[in-house]
């Protein structure tokens, strides 16, 4: 079994770049506790009441998400409903390309890393999460499955946010 490493070591090892991204990854990461809303690139933490519509995604160990593109109008809040069909853990991860980029390259340097935020779900063999995500930035955005290999082999999403 390996220990994670602590959160000073791998700050220091990984730079500032990925102090939001170094905090908790393994498999009790469906709790419910507050969220800290920290408005990001691609949007800001939502509210259960603002939900505008629920997104059904499934992941499965064909390393792929079903669907694997999003429309989404911009200041729409959406629940995303995360399925894990497969046997293996998955995870749902919002980011821009270079964010998410620079992630699956740390997880694949230190694949035990501990990391969470509310713009990720982790989700065991069978078991389903959910994001309540506000997308109050236009443009296009990606999703990925950032656990070593993954995403490499191309368990990933794009979220297109239009203005109109």
């Amino acid at each position: 079994m390996h220990k994670p490493l602590s959160l000073a070591l791998l700050l220091a090892l990984a730079g500032p770049a990925h102090i939001a991204s170094a905090l908790a990854h393994g498999e009790a990461h469906n709790e419910v506790g507050p969220v800290i809303k920290e408005q990001t690139a691609w949007g800001i933490a939502g509210d259960v009441e603002q939900v505008s519509r629920t997104v059904e995604i499934r992941m499965n160990d064909q390393m792929r998400f079903v669907p694997d593109h999003l429309e989404v109008r911009l200041g729409e809040t959406l629940r995303l409903v995360h399925h894990n069909d497969g046997q293996v853990m998955h995870e749902f991860v919002l980011g821009t390309q270079k964010e998410l980029d620079e992630h699956a390259e740390m997880m694949l340097r230190f694949p035990d890393m501990e990391h969470d935020a509310p713009y990720m779900a982790h989700i065991g063999p069978g078991q389903r999460g959910e994001i309540i995500w506000t997308f109050n930035r236009a443009g296009n955005f990606d999703f990925a499955c950032l656990i070593a290999g993954h995403y490499q082999a191309g368990m990933r999403g794009t979220v297109n946010v239009s203005a109109e």
